[in-house]
Formats: C-alpha cells, sequence, structure tokens
C-alpha cells in the first residue's frame, strides 16, 4: 500500500501552490520555502518507496519510515514556523 500516490501528491502540490498564490495575491507576506519544500517532497517519496520495500529487513524498514515520518513532521514545524 503506498500511501503517497502519484494522485496524492498533485493534490499536495495543487494545494501547496494554491496557498502561495493566494498568500501572494492577498498580500500576505509568506517567505518561499524553496529548499524546506524540496526536503519535505523527497521524504514523501523515501517513505512511499520504503512501505513498497520487503517487510524482512529486522525491524530496519519499520523505523526508517517511523524516522522518515518523525522528519517530515519536523520539515512541515519548520515551514510553518517560518510563515
Amino acid at each position: 500500500m503506498r500511501l503517497f500516490s502519484r494522485s496524492n501528491l498533485r493534490k499536495f502540490a495543487f494545494a501547496t501552490g494554491f496557498m502561495v498564490i493566494g498568500g501572494l495575491t492577498t498580500g500576505t507576506a509568506m517567505a518561499y520555502q524553496g529548499h524546506m519544500d524540496n526536503a519535505l517532497n523527497d521524504l514523501y517519496h523515501a517513505r512511499s518507496e520504503l512501505v513498497a520495500a520487503a517487510t524482512n529487513k529486522g525491524g530496519h524498514r519499520d523505523e526508517a519510515i517511523r524516522l522518515v515520518n518523525e522528519a517530515i513532521e519536523q520539515v512541515r514545524a519548520g515551514i510553518a514556523y517560518a510563515h
């Protein structure tokens, strides 16, 4: 089971673009977080690859998924803090 399919990633990209455009058109100062956004997308991709991998990894795959989920939350928090 893939947690983030291409369709979901497209929806995320659309929502992110919508927020950026909305912020620009309403005069709200929003700092573009290009590197953080790229990191977040890479983490989503890494998580989907880990989820798709075989489970026979001595618990390391599951721990990697947990750590990637934690990293995703930290990046999201960093982006939110910058706004």
